[in-house]
C-alpha cells in the first residue's frame, strides 16, 4: 500500500503537483479575464440580481433555483480548506500568501463564469426527467472528445470519494473526538445515516438541504470569526498592512516564523486558493447544470459569486482571525507529526541569523540539508545528544519523547532525520498549522477556550456539506458513463465509504484524489480554451436577448 501511495505521488508530482499546473490554471483565468473584458467586475452587480430571481421566467427547465444551485456548489467548495487551508497557507507563506489567495479567487471568478456557462449550455435531460451537465457533456456534444469526456467522468467519481467524502469525514471525526471525546466510528455512523437520508432523495432533497445549511453554517462561523477579530481590534489595521506590505518581497521572519520569499508565498497562496474555490476543476458546473434557466449565461453569472464568497470573503475573514489574534507565528505544545519533523545532527540556534537562514533555505528547497542518521540517547524523555529538532518549519523547544503515556528512556534510532521507532511520540513547543492553528485563534476571543467548539462545529458543517455536494457530482458522472440504473449502488457505496473513512487511514485515497483533481482540471481548461469563441458569442447573444426583454441590467 505504501509503495502504491509513493508511486501515485510520483506521478502527481509531474502533473497536478508541478508548477506548470498552477501557472496553467492562473493563466487560463487571466486570459479569459482580459478576453471577456473583466466580467467579474462588469457583471458582479447583475449576478446578485440573477441569484435573487429577478429575471426568472415561468417554464425554465431545471431541478433547482439559482440560489439552490449556488448553495449546492458553495457547499462543495466551502469546506475544510476555508478553516484549515488558510491557516496552512499563512503558516507556509506568511501573510503575503493570503494576498495571492485573493488574486487567485479574482481570476477564478472568470474561470467559473466560463466553465459554468458552457456546461449549462450543453447539458441534457436524463431519462428520469432530471438535468445532467458538466464539462463531460460539452466535451462530447460540442468538441466530440468522447474519450476525454469519459476520463473526466471517471476522475470525477474518484474525486467524489477522495475530495468530498473520505477526507471530509475523517477531519470531522478527528475534530469531534478531540473536542468532545466521542469515538470516531460513532461520529461516522451517525453522520452516515444523515448523509444517506439526504443523498438518497436525489437532487431535489440535496438542494433543499444545502439552501438552508450553507447560510446557517456561514452565520455560525462568521459570528465566531468576527468575535475574534473585534476582540483583537487593535490588530485589525496591522493585519491588513501585513497582507499587502510584503507582496513583492515575501513575508519577513517574525516570532517562530522563519520567513518566506515571494516565490514561496506566491506558490502557497495560489495553491491553497485553487484548492479552496475549485475554479477550473469542473466540479461546480455539475451542480449549476441543475438550475432552472433559459439562458446558460445567467447561470454563469451566478457562478461568478462562488470564488468571491468562498475565498475573497470567507478565507479573508479566516486570515484576519489568524493574523489579528497573533497565533500564526507563536509556538504551542503539540505532538510532532513525522511529515513536519527534521532532526539535524548539530546544535543550531534560533538567535543566530546564519542558523535561521540555513534552516529556512532547506525548508524552501534551496539546499538539501541532511537529516541526522544514527542512535540518540534518551533519558527520562529528554534527548541528551547535541541535535536540533525542527518541527512545523520552526525550531522546536522543550522536546520530550514518550512511549505511550510514559516518558521514554533508552536508545532512539534515527534515519535521515526521522525516528525509526514508530512506537515513540515526540512532543514539544513549535509552530502549528491547519485546523489546529485556527482553533487556537478562536480561543483568543470573547469565547475564550470555548472558541474551539466553534471551529469543531464549523468543520462539521463545512465538511458534511462538501460530502453532500460531491455525492451529486459523482452521481451525474455515473449517469453519464453507465446511465441511471447505477446511481443507487453508487450512493450506497458512497455512504459506506463515508462511514469507513471516519476511523480508517485515508492517505491513499487522498493521494489518488490529488491526481484525479488534475485529471479533471487539465481537460476542462483545455476545453474551455477551445470554446472561447463560442463563449463570446453566447455572452453577446445573452445581452441582445436580455435588453430586448428587460431593457436594463
Amino acid at each position: 500500500m505504501e509503495a502504491l501511495n509513493e508511486f501515485i505521488q510520483l506521478i502527481n508530482g509531474f502533473i497536478g503537483g508541478h508548477q506548470w499546473f498552477v501557472l496553467f490554471l492562473l493563466g487560463t483565468g487571466l486570459f479569459f479575464t482580459i478576453y471577456l473584458k473583466f466580467p467579474q467586475i462588469r457583471y458582479f452587480r447583475h449576478a446578485w440580481k440573477v441569484v435573487a430571481g429577478k429575471f426568472d421566467k415561468t417554464g425554465d427547465e431545471g431541478d433547482a433555483t439559482h440560489f439552490q444551485a449556488l448553495a449546492t456548489a458553495l457547499s462543495g467548495t466551502v469546506g475544510t480548506g476555508n478553516i484549515g487551508g488558510v491557516a496552512l497557507a499563512i503558516h507556509l507563506g506568511g501573510p503575503a500568501a493570503l494576498f495571492w489567495m485573493l488574486v487567485t479567487a479574482f481570476l477564478g471568478m472568470t474561470t467559473k463564469f466560463v466553465e459554468v456557462t458552457l456546461s449549462h449550455k450543453y447539458r441534457e435531460k436524463t431519462a428520469d426527467g432530471t438535468m445532467a451537465g458538466g464539462p463531460m457533456f460539452y466535451m462530447r456534444n460540442k468538441l466530440n472528445w468522447k474519450w476525454v469526456a469519459g476520463l473526466f467522468a471517471i476522475a470525477t467519481i474518484l474525486s467524489s470519494f477522495g475530495t468530498g467524502n473520505m477526507p471530509q469525514i475523517n477531519n470531522i471525526a478527528t475534530s469531534i473526538n478531540a473536542s468532545f471525546g466521542y469515538e470516531q466510528w460513532i461520529v461516522g455512523a451517525v453522520l452516515s445515516v444523515f448523509l444517506a437520508m439526504v443523498i438518497l432523495g436525489g437532487i431535489k432533497r440535496i438542494v433543499a438541504v444545502t439552501e438552508k445549511l450553507v447560510p446557517f453554517m456561514a452565520i455560525i462561523y462568521f459570528v465566531g470569526a468576527l468575535s475574534v477579530i473585534f476582540y483583537n481590534y487593535d490588530n485589525i489595521v496591522p493585519s491588513f498592512i501585513s497582507i499587502f506590505a510584503d507582496i513583492f518581497t515575501g513575508s519577513a521572519a517574525v516570532g517562530g516564523f522563519l520567513g518566506a520569499n515571494i516565490a514561496y508565498a506566491f506558490n502557497r497562496g495560489v495553491n491553497r486558493g485553487l484548492f479552496s474555490n475549485e475554479a477550473g476543476q469542473g466540479s461546480a458546473p455539475i451542480a449549476h447544470a441543475a438550475a432552472r434557466a433559459h439562458e446558460p449565461v445567467s447561470e454563469g453569472m451566478v457562478a461568478i459569486l462562488e470564488p468571491f464568497i468562498d475565498t475573497i470573503v470567507i478565507c479573508t475573514v479566516t486570515g484576519l482571525v489568524l493574523l489579528s489574534s497573533g497565533v500564526w507565528n507563536q509556538k504551542y505544545t503539540n505532538d510532532f507529526e513525522s511529515s513536519d519533523l527534521l532532526i539535524i545532527g548539530e546544535v543550531l540556534s534560533e538567535d543566530s541569523e546564519d542558523d535561521k537562514q540555513r534552516v529556512y533555505s532547506y525548508l524552501v528547497g534551496k539546499t538539501s540539508e541532511s537529516g541526522y542518521t544514527g542512535d540518540l540517547t534518551v533519558k527520562d524523555g529528554k534527548i541528551t545528544d547535541e541535535v536540533t529538532i525542527i518541527h512545523a518549519r520552526s525550531f522546536a523547544e522543550d522536546v520530550l519523547v514518550y512511549d505511550g503515556d510514559q516518558l521514554y528512556s533508552g536508545t532512539l534510532p534515527v534515519s535521515n532525520g526521522l525516528p525509526s521507532n514508530t512506537e515513540v511520540q515526540l512532543t514539544g513547543k513549535s509552530l502549528i498549522h491547519s485546523a489546529a492553528l485556527t482553533t487556537e485563534a478562536f480561543k483568543v476571543s470573547f469565547f475564550g477556550d470555548s472558541g474551539q467548539y466553534i471551529v469543531s462545529i464549523g468543520l462539521l458543517l463545512f465538511a458534511f456539506s462538501t460530502a453532500i455536494s460531491w455525492s451529486y457530482y459523482g452521481d451525474r458522472a455515473i449517469t453519464y458513463l453507465v446511465g441511471g440504473k447505477w446511481i443507487l449502488p453508487y450512493r450506497i457505496l458512497y455512504v459506506g465509504g463515508f462511514f469507513v473513512a471516519s476511523f480508517a487511514d485515508t492517505t491513499l485515497i487522498w493521494t489518488i484524489s490529488e491526481l484525479t483533481i488534475a485529471l479533471m482540471t487539465i481537460p476542462n481548461l483545455i476545453g474551455i480554451l477551445f470554446l472561447r469563441k463560442d463563449m463570446v458569442k453566447t455572452v453577446k447573444n445573452y445581452w441582445v436577448n436580455f435588453k430586448s426583454e428587460w431593457g436594463t441590467r
